[in-house]
């Protein structure tokens, strides 16, 4: 197997390196963030001229350093490796898994030549609570798994193959090394049952508990729909398990912060407001998603917009879904205001987008149909349809760009195409 370069992830850590701030790369577990720190960026900083000696890495997942899980022996460690005034540069892998880190983590910072980097599997102390415990001292680089683009580079067939392959069995680098559809769906399988949701179980003491893994399939089956916890508590009512929404809240935290799953908020775009509920929950890996239902509802146009919700937020944007308020007249001829819904608010920085996902558009009632919320948006902002066709990508009189999934997922500048 070709190894994988991550060049976004590796780039993003080389311009944040030694500026006074401890580097948190976060991420599912097994997306690759120990693999860019322990090999990308470390091999980076030998090519640069640093002395492999003065790299102090500690994986705490490994059970030759489950001693320094305790706070006090991991900073005295540290400070023992630290023999002179010139650069170190420090690794942590898992660094969750250390009881008291912030402290220590705080403590060797003030140290003007120490350059720092953690990894971590949990956002509630690493994305949420980060400024907090770090006091503004903390610098978050977010790992995802293999976009298609890293994921056809590496893959050993055509962008074809590759995609029935990716939008099967996404992104976990991991995949790329299983030969065969059978070693596939069983790695991701196992991680889900013997990893991601053991792992939460565990960290919140629900063993015995199966509301969790219900909640999973139910999210996994309606993935990309709107929905809140009063709504799938209703879900579970007709299933004949009583589930209190707050109990399903509160579940759905655990899942956000282990990373498994995304929340998009509503946005109204003419109101220029959030609006309060429903949400969507789209899964970080589309190929945990189908392992959880044992790939069996491979609904290729729902599972192609979780890919796109995805690839918008390894370019670094703000994904919301939109609402647009729109009068019509009915069948009757009496005006009815209706709820148009855009897939995508993509925002970053000063720039923005709106995009729908249309798995096909085979004639011109279709095209007006999933333009519609697009045109009646009312602003200058670009506005784009990506179709899982093969098509050469154009505009329409209405000025809306129509583009092929492989052209937007492959070049990274899609979106100013």
């Amino acid at each position: 197997m070709e190894p994988i370069k991550r060049d976004l992830y590796l780039n993003r850590l080389i311009e944040r390196r030694e500026n006074g701030l401890i580097k948190v790369v976060t991420g599912i577990r097994r997306c690759g963030k120990s693999y860019l720190l322990f090999r990308l960026f470390y091999q980076y900083l030998l090519d640069s001229g640093v002395d492999a000696d003065r790299i102090i890495t500690i994986p705490l997942d490994d059970d030759d350093y489950e001693e320094l899980r305790s706070s006090k022996k991991l900073s005295a460690y540290i400070k023992q490796q630290v023999t002179d005034d010139g650069m170190w540069y420090v690794f942590l892998d898992e660094v969750q898994l250390c009881s008291g880190f912030e402290a220590v983590l705080n403590g060797l910072n003030r140290r003007e030549n120490l350059d720092i980097y953690v990894t971590g599997s949990n956002s509630r102390f690493l994305s949420s609570d980060v400024l907090t415990e770090f006091r503004g001292r903390g610098d978050e680089v977010r790992v995802y798994p293999l976009s298609f683009s890293e994921y056809v580079s590496a893959y050993p067939g055509d962008k074809y193959d590759a995609w029935q392959d990716y939008y099967t069995y996404g992104g976990l680098p991991l995949i790329l090394s299983r030969r065969t559809d059978e070693l596939k769906s069983r790695y991701l399988i196992d991680l889900c049952r013997e990893l991601y949701l053991k792992d939460i179980e565990d960290r919140h003491h629900l063993r015995g508990d199966n509301v969790m893994a219900m909640l999973v399939n139910i999210l996994a089956s309606a993935v990309g729909s709107l929905t809140n916890p009063y709504k799938l508590a209703k879900t579970f009512e007709s299933n004949g398990m009583r589930v209190s929404d707050k109990t399903i809240s509160t579940y759905i935290g655990y899942l956000l912060d282990a990373f498994l799953i995304s929340k998009a908020e509503r946005y109204d775009v003419k109101g220029k407001k959030y609006i309060a509920s429903p949400f969507k929950y789209y899964f970080t890996d589309v190929g945990i998603r189908n392992a959880q239902l044992n790939f069996r509802q491979q609904e290729e146009n729902h599972i192609m917009e979780n890919i796109i919700y995805n690839e918008l937020l390894v370019r670094g944007f703000n994904v919301d879904v939109g609402v647009v308020e729109h009068t019509e007249q009915n069948e009757n001829g009496h005006t009815v205001r209706k709820k148009l819904e855009v897939d995508f608010i993509c925002n970053r920085g000063n720039q923005r987008y709106y995009i729908q996902s249309a798995f096909a558009i085979p004639d011109s009632s279709k095209m007006q149909q999933e333009q519609k919320s697009l045109v009646n948006i009312g602003d200058s902002f670009k506005k784009i349809i990506v179709v899982k066709d093969r098509v050469k990508l154009w505009r329409n009189e209405e000025g809306i760009v129509i583009m092929g999934i492989m052209d937007f997922l492959l070049n990274p500048n899609s979106l100013d195409l």
